[in-house]
């Protein structure tokens, strides 16, 4: 097997083997993104020059006894809306295109900490709004499993550059599915957190009370070790909760006997893609052969949460981007006479389409006469699918359902519309309206070879729920060793 082909857990037992460097694992994927980076398109700006200096730096300081994190010298790959003191942050955007952070965001600090090395930043939709990286403004992502499809979005650079192993692990956003829905579509596994449980401290906003940092990984396993290093109390984040530290490493008992798992009849319905639903049935079935048992039960209001996520989102949106108006930094038009010109000239050159879009949404929505009606109703809303969430774990200790109710489409075939890549969304934006984690894991392949993800919903700072359920299932049916990314044309 290729070094790059490794999970971080068992990098960590080649390094403490002796079986490799620090330094030869960096250059391992170095040569990676050297090799097949052009293919995929994944990274806005790579740091391979500069990982290749810290790998050395790093081994010496490991060697004199001055590092002894289990961590230190492991590559990461960040999504390019996570600052990055010193490297650009661009959130894949013509108005913050040349943007260099003054400072790191939380997790980046907890990254530095324990030793990790940055290969760079990698490509999103424009201001994490989209589902599937096309409204980038800088870079168009391709999918491993197939370059003609969409990785899907808006973390699809973290998640196609950790199927394609260009990064062992990388870091992503989820905002209404925008870790687990990309997961679902390159075969790796993605974890939305708790909110509040990660710091969003340094990650641009999109949509402040649905944002999320997590993990995208190999196997479930590395993700639990990553949530061991990002999660944790910020004083820089008021919506940053104290909770009492869990070691989510040693959750993984490989061992589902008696767990309680509920299928919303409402996430099956004649929306779903036939081969998804099927795989999802087999999953269902190995779940109970595991011991688990399964039940069917409704959860109604769940059919109101894209509606409700859709109207919280951009006026959230709306809000957090007036910021950018070319006065105090990002892009400025160089068309103006008047201080007007600039605020609208600079805005109109700089955002693209679908930020626009949501904006407008947002504005619409917050305006005098429509409050009421929309955004104040939106929030009475997720209210109540908090509230219905709440009754449907004090029976079941898991949610499943499909990550996505497709496999990655074709690139191209939904950019055009909005509606039906909003649609994209509607397995995985209640876990956010909610506040609950969630995880995607692969859980087979179409008769195409496209990976199919399904979700695990735990109920709030229940990761360690979930992260067993996700290991145990993915200990019985070993998608890694039977499927692999192809690259094909």
């Amino acid at each position: 097997m290729e070094i790059t082909e490794l999970t971080v857990h068992e990098l960590q037992e080649k390094i403490k083997n002796k079986e490799l460097t620090i330094s030869e694992i960096t250059k391992a994927y170095v040569d990676r993104i050297n090799d097949k980076e052009k293919d995929v398109n994944c990274f806005i700006t790579t740091l391979t020059d500069e990982a290749i200096e810290k790998s050395k730096e790093m081994e010496k300081k490991i060697n004199n006894g001055e590092i002894t994190s289990e961590l230190a010298g492991i590559p990461i790959g960040i999504k390019d809306n996570i600052c990055t003191k010193g490297v650009k942050t661009t959130c894949a955007s013509k108005m913050l295109e040349n943007f260099v952070s003054p400072y790191n965001a939380t997790v980046v600090e907890k990254l530095n900490s324990e030793g990790l090395i940055n290969l760079g930043k990698l490509n999103m939709d424009e201001f994490a709004m989209g589902a599937s990286t096309e409204y980038s403004a800088l870079a168009r992502t391709k999918n491993p499993w197939n370059l003609n499809k969409v990785p899907g979005g808006s973390s699809g650079g973290s998640a196609a550059a950790v199927a394609a192993d260009l990064v062992p692990w990388a870091l992503g956003s989820d905002t209404g599915g925008s870790i687990r829905q990309p997961a679902s579509f390159c075969g790796v596994v993605g974890l939305k957190p708790t909110y509040g449980l990660v710091s969003r401290f340094g990650l641009v906003a999109f949509a402040s009370s649905l944002d999320q940092i997590g993990p995208i990984t190999k196997d479930v396993k590395d993700s639990a070790i990553l949530l061991n290093i990002l999660v944790g109390h910020d004083e820089k984040d008021t919506t940053s909760l104290d909770m009492p530290k869990v070691d989510y490493v040693s959750s993984l008992k490989n061992d589902v006997k008696g767990l309680k798992i509920g299928l919303p009849k409402e996430f099956y319905g004649d929306g779903i893609n036939s081969e998804v639903k099927k795989n999802l049935e087999q999953a269902i079935e190995k779940y109970k052969e595991l011991g688990a048992e399964v039940e069917e039960f409704s959860l109604d209001i769940a059919q109101y949460a894209l509606a409700t996520y859709y109207i919280i989102a951009c006026a959230e949106a709306s809000s957090n981007l007036g910021r950018f108006d070319g006065i105090r930094y990002g892009y400025r038009t160089k068309n103006y006479e008047k201080l007007e010109d600039i605020y609208k000239n600079s805005r109109s050159e700089a955002f693209g389409d679908e930020v626009k879009r949501r904006i407008i949404l947002g504005t619409y929505v917050l305006s005098s006469g429509y409050y009421d009606a929309y955004y104040k109703k939106a929030q009475q809303v997720r209210t109540l699918v908090k509230n219905e969430f709440d009754k449907a774990f004090e029976k079941y200790d898991i949610i499943l359902t499909p990550t996505s109710p497709t496999v990655a489409f074709d690139a191209e075939t939904k950019s055009n519309n909005p509606l039906e890549m909003y649609l994209a969304d509607i397995c995985t934006v209640s876990v956010n309206v909610a506040g609950l984690p969630g995880i995607s894991i692969p859980c087979g392949v179409d008769s195409n070879g496209m990976p199919i993800g399904m979700q695990l919903i735990g109920n709030r700072f229940c990761e360690s729920t979930i992260l067993n359920a996700a290991y145990t299932y993915e200990q019985a049916i070993k998608f890694r060793e039977r499927f692999k990314p192809t690259f094909k044309k």
